[in-house]
């Protein structure tokens, strides 16, 4: 077997700790609810710039969104605006080892959506209990917009003007039901 010495800067082939992925790219994001400060710069500031790929474009990993009703905490505060992040492989397979996941395979998109839900109105953490507490307008808003943001890569659709026929793109998550 030969063997050679890693260059500066690159990480050896094979097998990785189990954790090393979510070493290598930042915080742990184990503990439902909390954003992966390395990756994400503030919300509105535009995309955040975790890496560049190539085509000079910065990788976005933070969503703004608006809930359809929003959720009312103990208080009757209601939570309208939150921010979502793009789902991690880890954040798909752990909650697949979930007991409630196990005897309810539908309850899936409510322990993973309280993994990937950063923030919500004024609410210090978000998690799989706030989710399930959720209107089912609002759940299923927020299905559609997981969808979108990891599946596409982000929430812009383009289009033809049926009229003159130009193109342009319009933004599908983020606005409120209803709104075009």
């Amino acid at each position: 077997m030969r063997r050679t010495t890693a260059r500066p800067g690159t990480l050896p082939a094979g097998p990785a700790p189990a954790d090393g992925a979510a070493a290598a790219q930042g915080p742990s994001t184990d503990a439902p609810g909390q954003p992966e400060q390395a990756a994400a710069g503030p919300v509105g500031a535009g995309p955040a710039a975790s890496a560049a790929p190539a085509g000079g474009q910065a990788l976005r990993t933070e969503f703004p969104f608006e809930l359809p009703r929003g959720y009312v905490d103990e208080s009757g505060t209601v939570h309208r605006h939150g921010v979502m992040r793009l789902a991690t492989a880890r954040d798909e397979l752990v909650p697949l080892r979930d007991i409630r996941v196990q005897e309810n395979p539908a309850y899936l998109s409510v322990v993973l959506l309280g993994r990937v839900i950063t923030r919500l109105g004024t609410l210090p953490m978000v998690h799989d209990g706030v989710v399930e507490n959720m209107f089912a307008s609002d759940l299923a808003f927020l299905q559609d917009f997981y969808r979108q943001v990891n599946a596409e890569g982000h929430t812009r659709a383009g289009v033809t003007c049926p009229h003159c026929e130009q193109p342009f793109e319009v933004e599908l998550g983020g606005s409120r039901l209803g709104e075009s």
